[in-house]
């Protein structure tokens, strides 16, 4: 049992379990009923994605250090009570199911899942 971190839209992994979603907002075009038919995902949670205003700085870095500064807002955000509990939950779950979380950036380094990896594991999760 592990938990992966995934590109959503791309296709699943052999026993990567639920997918979940960790975006601000659903896939353009998509019905909702195809979402997880066409691999995007299984369940939408967007408390694990970065609010609109440091999703911007995400987008908008250029260099390392702002870059940093995108990390640093988003583990702020992931530092609040309500993240924690779910961090710890999807952790927890890595232990005893197969799940999978993501966003639809294409490079995982330049994407907030490559923060909410160490947060996983810093909570504990099990990871693939």
């Amino acid at each position: 049992m592990a938990l992966a971190i995934v590109r959503l839209g791309s296709p699943r992994l052999p026993d990567e379990g639920l997918r979940i979603g960790t975006v601000r907002r659903p896939p353009r075009g998509v019905p909702k009923s195809d979402f997880a038919s066409q691999d995007w995902y299984d369940v939408w949670f967007p408390n694990l994605a970065p609010s609109a205003e440091t999703m911007k700085l995400g987008q908008a870095a250029e260099t390392p250090a702002q870059w940093a500064a995108f990390c640093k807002q988003y583990k702020a955000e992931m530092a609040g009570p309500a993240a924690r509990h779910d961090l710890a939950l999807l952790a927890a779950l890595s232990h005893t199911t197969n799940l999978s979380v993501g966003c639809y950036c294409e490079q995982e380094s330049r994407c907030h899942r490559a923060v909410l990896k160490a947060l996983l594991a810093e909570c504990g999760a099990l990871l693939r």
